[in-house]
């Protein structure tokens, strides 16, 4: 059963903005909100959350994959998630730990950007009490595809993959890919749909709808971190006969920002067009500064 993850600090999409700081939407799942709200606050904007996806962990799922038996037999870990390394330490506490002995060959926990900061030394030592047999691998560009080819040829090696079951909306081609990428190097990539991305319903776009219709002021900047994110908000929109079009001809200075270029190309893909590309996506910071720099410009122009 999922647990709620409390959201401090948020303002709900309904209360009234300032009319001097801009007003930036926001649709992370709760298990980013908070840092992504904080983030946004501190750089002197309204941040308003209209979250169109949610996170479940199902480490239930995972289990059978870390048997003793089992886990011997990888070479790797990849987690393309924060979320991905949330449902693996929910997995571990349920078995006898560590998993691994002391001895034996060297297992590769890859992960991206700022999640890798999960995986610290309780952690690894949840798996293996010997942290010499584990080795911590961050690739210097945070998309799935660097985290595949970071890990390099894989002569037929096993590596565990914990990726989301997506429900509600179409599956982004991100977990396909990289998989695929994985086994155009070598690699033996053992899907585990660790958690659920789910669609929150026709109604998480309403309060953004409402805003528009009611002229509520004037709406600066919508923050996307992933494409289920973006479809999400725009299966929402056709509930209510709205589409992305009447979106930006309502607000036609709208800055759309993307968490780096993946996020970018599957806005793009369904149709929505991205003014502002984080070049440092390891972390939200770096969205947060690419957009804050756009609104200096904009003041100076």
């Amino acid at each position: 059963m999922a647990v709620p993850v409390p959201i401090p600090n948020l303002t709900p999409l309904s209360s009234s903005s300032s009319a001097v700081k801009p007003v930036v939407i926001f649709t992370t799942p709760p298990n980013y909100a908070a840092r992504l709200s904080d983030l946004l606050t501190l750089k002197g904007h309204t941040p308003l959350w209209c979250p169109t996806i949610t996170t479940h962990s199902t480490p239930q799922s995972l289990t059978p994959h870390l048997s003793p038996h089992s886990i011997s037999l990888l070479s790797a870990i990849a987690f393309p998630s924060r979320a991905s390394i949330t449902s693996f330490s929910l997995a571990a506490v349920s078995l006898p730990r560590p998993l691994l002995p002391s001895h034996g060959s060297t297992l590769i926990l890859a992960a991206l950007g700022k999640d890798s900061e999960l995986i610290d030394t309780q952690f690894m030592s949840q798996i293996c009490s010997n942290l010499q047999r584990i080795k911590v691998l961050v690739p210097p560009t945070a998309t799935p595809n660097s985290l595949a080819l970071s890990l390099g040829e894989g002569y037929g090696r096993r590596v565990l993959c914990p990726v989301p079951k997506v429900v509600g909306i179409n599956e982004p081609p991100v977990v396909p890919d990289f998989l695929k990428d994985l086994d155009g190097g070598g690699w033996i990539p053992i899907r585990v749909d660790a958690y659920e991305t789910r669609w929150v319903g026709p109604n998480c776009a309403e309060e953004v709808v409402r805003k528009a219709e009611q002229s509520e002021g004037e709406v600066d900047a919508i923050v996307f971190t992933s494409t289920g994110e973006v479809e999400g908000f725009l299966k929402s929109l056709s509930e209510f006969s709205w589409d992305w079009g009447m979106v930006r001809k309502r607000w036609p200075r709208l800055l759309v920002a993307a968490h780096g270029p993946v996020t970018a190309a599957g806005a793009e893909s369904l149709g929505v067009d991205v003014d502002v590309v984080s070049p440092n996506f390891g972390s939200f910071q770096g969205v947060v500064d690419a957009l804050d720099a756009h609104f200096r410009i904009l003041v100076q122009e």
